[in-house]
């Protein structure tokens, strides 16, 4: 018995989005065998920062037997998925298009593009600027009689929850705008909000890096700064009251 019309179109979907998942899998494979002969290297340019604050004779240590080998490899694993960020939104872009107005197309195409591009750019804004001034104040308040020897295991997951965190607060201007398109909410809504996103993003920095102050603002001002920009684009993404019903809406192929 053949299966209903109805679902044809669902697993159609289905398949095409296994497709796309298994493709950016392989990706993040690829760059991953590619990247893993310089795992060393990349975990020396990632200690780099503290490295260079660190007090003159000492350097960092490893505390388990298989830190040296492990840490490395899952370093290069997660700069394999972030190089591969583009690719992935390619994909996600490539399945969700072809359901969109053409004038939707033409407006998510840039989201896609600045997502990756906000996304790379807060996590050199971490590497360059926040790491020097964090590692600078903690190891320049060591007690008297304390060596600064910092296990290279927890140095990668303080740094990586760093990336992380600023990685994500600079999608601010991208979320702002898909509010106020989808119609969540709108550009002057948000200005009435403003002092209490002002709150919450010094919250949001508190709750999403290390628990010392310096993190926390050097994470909510530019959430904040990002906001503001993403407010000021968010005009040109407002959602309108009416659709066009027919003859603009492209349907994926196959059923």
């Amino acid at each position: 018995m053949s299966q209903p019309h109805a679902e044809q179109p669902l697993l159609a979907h289905l398949i095409e989005l296994r497709t796309r998942l298994l493709r950016s899998i392989v990706a993040i494979l690829v760059v991953f065998l590619a990247l893993i002969y310089f795992s060393n290297n990349i975990y020396d340019f990632v200690a780099r920062p503290l490295l260079t604050q660190l007090p003159a004779g000492t350097s960092m240590i490893a505390t388990d037997v298989a830190t040296p080998f492990m840490t490395p490899i899952k370093l290069t694993l997660v700069v394999s998925l972030f190089v591969a960020i583009p690719y992935l939104l390619y994909q996600a872009w490539a399945f969700i298009a072809p359901g969109l107005y053409k004038h939707e197309r033409r407006l998510i195409l840039p989201l896609v593009v600045s997502s990756a591009l906000l996304f790379y750019a807060g996590m050199a804004f971490a590497y360059f600027v926040v790491f020097p001034l964090v590692f600078g104040f903690f190891t320049s308040t060591a007690p008297a009689g304390v060596t600064v020897a910092t296990d290279i295991a927890n140095y990668l997951d303080f740094v990586l929850t760093l990336f992380f965190a600023f990685g994500v607060a600079f999608e601010i201007p991208v979320a702002t705008i898909l509010l106020c398109w989808t119609g969540v909410t709108s550009p002057e809504n948000l200005r009435k909000q403003r002092p209490y996103v002002i709150v919450g993003v010094f919250v949001v920095g508190m709750l999403l890096t290390p628990p010392d102050v310096f993190s926390q603002t050097l994470l909510a001002l530019p959430m904040w700064a990002l906001w503001e920009l993403g407010l000021f684009f968010a005009r040109f993404y407002v959602r309108k009251d009416e659709e066009p019903e027919t003859g603009t809406q492209v349907t994926k192929e196959g059923s």
